[in-house]
């Protein structure tokens, strides 16, 4: 079995989607989740989780474009990508909606 790339430049089309889909989840979900906390007046805390959200997909759409490259660079030379931002980023995003998640079912009970 060889260790070569069999489909060059496809895996990391799809992961950048998968990432472009993760982003666009946490910004547009962070940003409707903090106006609904705003207008049912939720604690600022959970208004300040889900803009962290939002502001966690908001990078990483950004940085989307510059990580395929350099990804394509990496698959097409042979070298290994160490890159953990993008991956603290969306840990990150989910957790701040998960925590703003929680308080917001706290206190609507």
């Amino acid at each position: 079995m060889s260790m070569e790339i069999w489909d060059p430049g496809l895996q990391s089309e799809r992961t950048r989607l998968a990432w472009v889909r993760c982003a666009v989840a946490l910004s547009t979900g962070g940003l409707g989740a903090a106006g609904a906390a705003l207008r049912t007046g939720m604690p600022v805390l959970a208004v300040v989780a889900f803009a962290v959200a939002a502001l966690c997909g908001g990078v990483l759409l950004v940085r989307t474009g510059t990580r395929f490259r350099r990804v394509q660079e990496a698959l097409h030379e042979g070298r290994s990508l160490e890159e953990k931002a993008d991956a603290l980023l969306a840990w990150v995003g989910t957790l701040a909606v998960v925590a703003a998640s929680g308080v917001f079912l706290l206190f609507r009970a």
